[in-house]
Order: C-alpha cells, then structure tokens, then sequence
C-alpha cells in the first residue's frame, strides 16, 4: 500500500531551517520514503539542502531546486527542466504559504498583496505547468496545502493569510472538476495548529515573542489537547497522492485534532 515507485513527485517549499520538520520538509521525507524520485523546491537555498541532506542520508531520492516560486517565469522554465529531464510528472504537493497578522484596517495593501502572492499564485503557477506534462502521461494527483484559517476564524486576525487560503480550497475544487476526464485529480489538506518550526515565528508576530505560552494557547485550543506534527499532515499528502486513492478528487481532509469541529 501508498507504493510510489516510479513516480515523479515536485515539492513547493521543501526545505526547513535547522533539524525540525516543517510540512515541506516531512512530506518530501515520506515521499521519498515510499519510493517516489521527489524534487523540491524552496527559496531559502540552506533550508532546501537541509531537506535534501537528510533525505540523501537515509538512501531515498531526492533533488533540491532553488526556485522562487512566486515568480512565474521561474516556475516554467523549472517544469520545463523537469519534463525534459524526466518527461512525466506523477505528484504535485504545493506547501509554499505564509501568515501574516492584520485585520482588514490594519493590514497594509502590500502585505495583503504579498499573501495572495505566496499562497494562491505560488500554486496557481504550478499547476499551470504542471497540467499538460500530466496530461501527456495519463493524469496524476496534485495536493495543496490549504489551512483551517481558510475554513474558520481560529482566534489570531490574519485575513490576508484567511482569504488566500480559502481561495485556494476553491481553486481545488474547480480545477479538480474541470480537469477530472483527463484523470488529473486535485485535492486539499487542511492543517489545523501544527507544532512545526514555524510556531517560533508566529509567536514573534501574534504574541510578542511569548513562545510558551503561545504554544500552550494552541495546544489548550484544540479538543485532541494538543498541536499536530508535520507527519501528520504528511501523512495526508501521501494518501491523496497514492493509488489508493484514486476515486478522490475535488475535496480536502481536514487535519486538526477536532479543532474545526468544535470551533462554531
């Protein structure tokens, strides 16, 4: 079960700083872990070697672009570089995105611009490229990192971060309707409050640096009594990307520990 031999997988945001595991990171991990020949991509060049460092020295496949995939032309020519070298691509995970706190007063234009611009056009731009090179090779699955933000307010005023993210759960799904004849199937994963590397940073920008007690807020937060880890959303990536689930396409799986649920 969940075997990717064979299979191309691209990677958006793979890398993490230091030892932790961000989304990017776990998910490259475990998809190379099953077998898949995983290229990734990042914008921070130390973190995406840190990913691929790790990945190298468990034996898996992996290979490390310095991408800014918020620039279209550098995300075509990268597509371009990958079906030329390898002429298919079977996996596409999107996991660039980044929150920043405001209001709709507070925040300034430029910034609600630059939210957009990281979490909607970054995978908006992959799966431009990434559907014709699918489309030649009998399909294939493309996962997007969405986030209950889009879903909920969760108690922190991001609504730059929360539009975006809605947004991209409704690119999914109208994508995954007009592209499912051709077998090219989309699907969202939704992490709820994830104990990643991450949370140092947003303690910096929701809680003036208190990071523990930013973190036991998020923990308190969630019905489960505690924050997820990047393998949990990993995990979900793996399952949507396989096989196994080849009847699913147009939907998400939500993964907070009941958070949504329990959120009115």
């Amino acid at each position: 079960m969940l075997n990717l031999e064979d299979k191309i997988a691209v990677v958006s945001g793979c890398g993490s700083i230091g030892s932790g595991f961000g989304n990017g990171r776990a998910i490259s991990t475990l998809l190379a872990r099953q077998g898949a020949k995983v290229f990734g991509t990042d914008i921070n060049e130390e973190a995406g070697q840190n990913t691929s460092n790790f990945i190298k020295e468990e034996g898996n496949d992996f290979t490390f672009n310095k991408v800014n995939m918020t620039n279209e032309k550098e995300v075509q020519e990268f597509f371009k570089k990958i079906e030329k070298e390898q002429k298919k691509v079977d996996i596409l995970v999107n996991v660039v995105g980044q929150s920043e706190p405001g209001g709709p007063v507070e925040i300034d234009s430029t910034t609600w611009q630059k939210q957009f611009t990281l979490n909607i056009d970054t995978a908006y731009f992959c799966i431009k490229f990434t559907i014709p090179i699918m489309e030649k090779n009998s399909g294939g699955s493309i996962v997007n990192i969405s986030s209950v933000a889009g879903l909920r307010y969760i108690g922190k005023p991001q609504v730059g971060y929360s539009a975006s993210k809605a947004a991209l759960i409704q690119m999914t799904k109208t994508t995954a309707v007009i592209e499912a004849k051709k077998n090219i199937r989309l699907n969202c994963v939704v992490p709820g409050l994830m104990h990643t590397p991450l949370v140092e940073r947003l303690a910096k920008k929701y809680a003036d640096g208190d990071y523990e007690g930013f973190v036991k807020r998020r923990h308190n937060q969630v019905p489960i009594g505690r924050m997820g880890e990047s393998w949990d959303v990993a995990h979900a990536v793996l399952f949507l990307c396989s096989d196994e689930a080849k009847y699913i396409t147009g939907t998400e799986i939500i993964v907070d520990g009941g958070l949504t649920a329990a959120t009115p």
